[in-house]
């Protein structure tokens, strides 16, 4: 029997952590909600890229689990505990085994997965700057969204904290090394898509464009 799904976008909260720090490679004002879907880095010094992406499910739907308000089906996936009768699309994804760092809600929340010092598995087949397997030097951001609607502002004010946050932590992690999933993986990947705004996102860190 597939559940009743609640629709929202909750884009005017005032709910963004701030300030936000890094504290033991985990993200001060961020709920941490564990996934066993990471592994060792092959070196936890080489912190080289921030890979953004986005992820709404099912697609495009955006609110709180109807069975959990302080959740979501973004966090049973990555939890691995999607319920594949809950919505026909997820029978195709419940047996995945993927996690994210970071995702931010529509809303400006912020939920933690995976310690930065660990390889989550957000990047798949990849490749950045000549580098293959992104996942090892790379930490995930997913934003909840899709490609055929606009970010939030709570959005972009958490996503600017948070990578001011992580710059501070890792300075390996320099301004211009900010990309999309569809950067490392095109025509496989479209996210974070056309609809994030990367000039805003450059002004804000003062990267060239």
């Amino acid at each position: 029997m597939t559940t009743p799904i609640r629709v929202s976008d909750r884009s005017v909260s005032s709910d963004v952590p701030s300030p936000l720090r890094v504290l033991d490679h985990r993200l001060s004002g961020a709920a941490y909600r564990a996934s066993p879907n990471c592994d060792e880095r092959p070196d936890p010094r080489d912190l080289s890229l921030i890979v953004i992406h986005n992820i709404s499910l099912p697609p495009d739907t955006y609110g709180a689990h109807p069975e959990a308000p302080d959740g979501s089906y973004i966090d049973d996936l990555f939890l691995n505990r999607l319920d594949p009768a809950a919505d026909p699309y997820f029978a195709g994804i419940a047996a995945l085994r993927v996690s994210a760092h970071l995702c931010i809600f529509r809303d400006g929340r912020i939920t933690q997965y995976v310690p930065f010092d660990r390889r989550a598995w957000h990047a798949g087949v990849s490749e950045w700057r000549g580098r293959t397997r992104a996942n090892d030097f790379s930490i995930g951001i997913e934003l909840e969204g899709s490609d055929v609607r606009p970010f939030s502002e709570a959005q972009y004010a958490a996503l600017i904290a948070t990578l001011g946050a992580l710059q501070a932590a890792y300075p390996t992690l320099h301004p211009a090394a900010i990309t999309g999933h569809s950067d490392i993986a095109p025509g496989r990947k479209t996210d974070p898509g056309p609809h994030f705004d990367w000039p805003r996102l450059r002004a804000a860190l003062g990267s060239p464009a």
